[in-house]
């Protein structure tokens, strides 16, 4: 019998478009995966009703409109989950709340939280579901994924990237990586992208080696407990969030660290797991460098 810790749920958040389901679908394929229950939260908004209108509804009327059609995108992305994998366990939970303090608020219990999001520019970033997925990442001490709305094209054989860059969170990072590609059947590409120095290197030779030896030593111990999955080291020259973007552009996930080597101190989320999120178009999986239990 699974143990509480185990079947800690897999929380995802659940947009107000009836159309945006990738991140649903991503999140009970996860959850079929894992053997644990699906808990989809929407944050329920001001209805779309009432932008257009010249008459300001009462508290009451525009509490109870919120209320109903929030019942309605819960009730509609329940019946998705349950058609797209009938045996797993799906609750739905209607809060009051901006969505990203709900889901930071639902983080606290969860094995993952899974978000979506679709790719605008900078500027319509700021109202999109982005800004609701970076604080919830930066704060959540489980793993977060990113799901983008479009489809995009995997690879085959499949295959998962994971950024390394010897940090404790890219560390956990891997952790998380090895898990995700064993529950797939996936290869593990673990990536490790290095920065050209300005003024150059005089053993370019002996600074390969040695990128390769800190990713040696980052996956050493996981190799034997997760034996059927396939690894390939690699070691680029160049920004890590091009590197990583271009490395997983048909990638089934792409892994990385909340925060890695460089960082600022108070600074909460990392420039690189933000710029992947930006850029990348496959899931975006930002791990903490101590994940809940049951990740």
């Amino acid at each position: 019998m699974a143990s509480a810790e185990t079947r800690r749920p897999i929380v995802a958040g659940v947009p107000p478009e009836p159309s945006r389901r990738m991140a649903v679908a991503w999140a009970v394929d996860e959850a079929a995966r894992r053997h644990v229950p699906l808990r989809l939260v929407h944050a329920a908004g001001a209805p779309t009703v009432y932008r257009q209108t010249a008459v300001r509804p009462s508290w009451e009327e525009w509490s109870q409109a919120l209320h109903e059609a929030g019942e309605r995108v819960l009730e509609e992305a329940v019946a998705f989950a349950h058609a797209r994998q009938p045996r797993v366990e799906v609750s739905g939970v209607l809060a009051e709340g901006s969505p990203a303090w709900v889901l930071r608020e639902e983080a606290a219990e969860a094995a993952v939280v899974v978000l979506g999001s679709y790719h605008l520019s900078r500027v319509k970033e700021v109202f999109s579901s982005v800004a609701v997925a970076l604080p919830v990442m930066a704060h959540a001490r489980c793993p977060v994924v990113v799901v983008p709305e479009a489809e995009h094209v995997t690879q085959q054989p499949p295959y998962v990237v994971v950024g390394v860059d010897g940090s404790p969170h890219s560390a956990a990072a891997v952790d998380f990586a090895f898990r995700e590609a064993a529950l797939r059947g996936a290869v593990l590409r673990a990536l490790y992208v290095r920065q050209p120095h300005r003024f150059g290197v005089l053993d370019e030779a002996a600074m390969e080696q040695a990128c390769r030896s800190l990713l040696a030593e980052t996956v050493v111990g996981r190799t034997a407990a997760y034996p059927e999955v396939e690894l390939h080291h690699e070691v680029v020259t160049g920004h890590p969030v091009e590197e990583l973007t271009k490395a997983s552009a048909h990638a089934l996930a792409l892994v990385v660290g909340t925060r890695g080597h460089g960082g600022f101190t108070g600074m909460l989320l990392g420039s690189v797991s933000q710029g992947v999120l930006h850029y990348a178009r496959c899931p975006v999986i930002a791990v903490p460098c101590s994940p809940s239990p049951g990740t």
